[in-house]
């Protein structure tokens, strides 16, 4: 066999071992179109050294193109989808003011921090549910 045949061939090995290492889903691409480059060289032998050059990054395009288009950007089913959106773990769950809601505006307490709370006027000490947020302000009603 040619030197450029194992040395596709160690390439797309080296670039997807490589993945396991520095993960992202990048490197793995370029492994796959050296890979398609080692089975491009085997098959057309007398391949020059710049077209094989220009077909690996003409190929890394395309396999990072599909990565892009039809792996990275689909949604992702979670059990936990609210895990790092904290005001959305926090509706539903019922709380008391610790300052009155005036003219719309009020504060809870939730275990350490203050949140301040949109919603109905009503008086400190009310037992109230969260319904939603807008940014980091809770929205809340009367409990029922």
């Amino acid at each position: 066999m040619r030197w450029e045949v194992y040395a596709w061939a160690g390439l797309s090995l080296l670039l997807i071992a490589a993945e396991t290492l520095i993960p992202g889903a990048f490197l793995m691409w370029l492994g796959f179109a050296a890979g398609v480059m080692f089975l491009l060289v085997l098959a057309v032998p007398g391949m020059s050294l710049l077209t094989q050059a220009v077909l690996f990054t003409a190929l890394s395009f395309v396999f990072v193109f599909i990565y892009r288009k039809w792996f990275r950007d689909r949604d992702r089913v979670s059990d936990q989808p609210a895990l790092n959106r904290r005001t959305a773990q926090l509706v539903g769950r019922q709380v008391v003011l610790e300052r009155g809601i005036v003219q719309g505006r009020g504060r809870v307490q939730i275990a350490d921090a203050y949140w301040d709370v949109t919603g109905p006027d009503l008086e400190t000490g009310t037992t109230v549910v969260i319904t939603g947020a807008e940014g980091m302000t809770l929205q809340v009603r009367p409990v029922e």
